[in-house]
Order: structure tokens, then sequence, then C-alpha cells
């Protein structure tokens, strides 16, 4: 009885998701109200202006000792990028990826962006200055931990802290 119980439920849960997987194309060009066709697909976000151009990103971790991480991030296929062994950080690099090695500088992991800069720590052309992004935040209602000077041009950051309270870092160098 159980075994016939379990492929009922198996045969069930099958039948469900074929169902979906080929009406989803039906329903996702049709208004639910109005039987009008879409202009875009149901997934799709409206995106008018809100990609801010952030830079490169990379997560800044909080480590115990440098070297055992930066052995750690080696054996993953990481290489160094910048930083000091001396001074208790590097920013180590595998592909795109980048990831911030810091001992003792902070208390939690960092989320980092870097406006203006590529994964090389390369300058590129267009990017929006921290300010730019600063105010466009603040439109929003975002709440900043720590703002840059409005009046000012160049190298400045930014801090704020997403709803788990994760600590995001825009720090632009140039």
């Amino acid at each position: 009885m159980k075994m016939k119980n379990n492929l009922l439920l198996i045969f069930s849960l099958g039948s469900t998701f074929c169902f979906g997987f080929f009406l989803n194309p039906i329903i996702s060009k049709q208004n639910t109200n109005t039987g009008e066709k879409r202009t875009t697909p149901i997934h799709t976000v409206n995106n008018k202006k809100n990609n801010m151009k952030l830079g490169a990103f990379s997560i800044s971790l909080n480590v115990k000792d440098i070297h055992v991480s930066k052995a750690f991030y080696e054996n993953l296929g990481f290489t160094v990028l910048g930083g000091s062994l001396e001074k208790k950080y590097l920013i180590m690099k595998n592909e795109n990826s980048l990831i911030g090695l810091f001992q003792g500088m902070f208390e939690n992991n960092i989320l980092t962006f870097n406006p203006g800069w590529d994964e090389n720590a390369k300058n590129i052309e267009t990017f929006d200055d921290v300010r730019e992004i600063q105010k466009e935040l603040k439109s929003k209602g975002v709440p900043l931990a720590s703002q840059a000077d409005e009046n000012t041009t160049g190298p400045a950051f930014i801090m704020l802290n997403d709803p788990d309270n994760n600590v995001i870092y825009i720090d632009q160098h140039r």
C-alpha cells in the first residue's frame, strides 16, 4: 500500500511538472485579465535606468591567519593580484573572481565594489561615480552607513548594509 501511495505521489508531481512546463509558454504570452498578448515575458523585470555601474566586485574576507588563507585560496587556483603579507592584506584573483584577504582589519566579511575599475584593477572608460550612486540610492530611500562628500570629485566611498546586515562597501579609487 505504501509503495502504491509513493508511486501515485511521484506520478502526480511528474504530471504537474510536465503540465506546467508545457503550459508556461502559453500562459506567459497572454495577460491573465484580458487575454491580450504580453510585450514582455512574465519573468522580465522592468529595468528603466536601474542598472548602476558598480565596477569590479570582490568579497573582502576577515581572516584569522593571512598565510593559511593565502595557501588555501592558492589551492583553489587564486593568485596574488595585490596587497602585502607584511601589511596583512592580499587581493587574490582566479579568472574574473576577486577575493580580498584581510587579517585584523575589520570584524565581518564585506561585499566590495570598485566603480571605475575592472577585475584587473584597470581603469574603465565609463562608470558611475560613487556620488551618483549615492544620490540614486538616497532617492530610493536606501539608508547609508557612510556617505561621500557630494561636493568633491575623485576617490571616495560609501557604505551600506543589506537587509541581512551584510556590509556593502562601494570604494572608488579615482
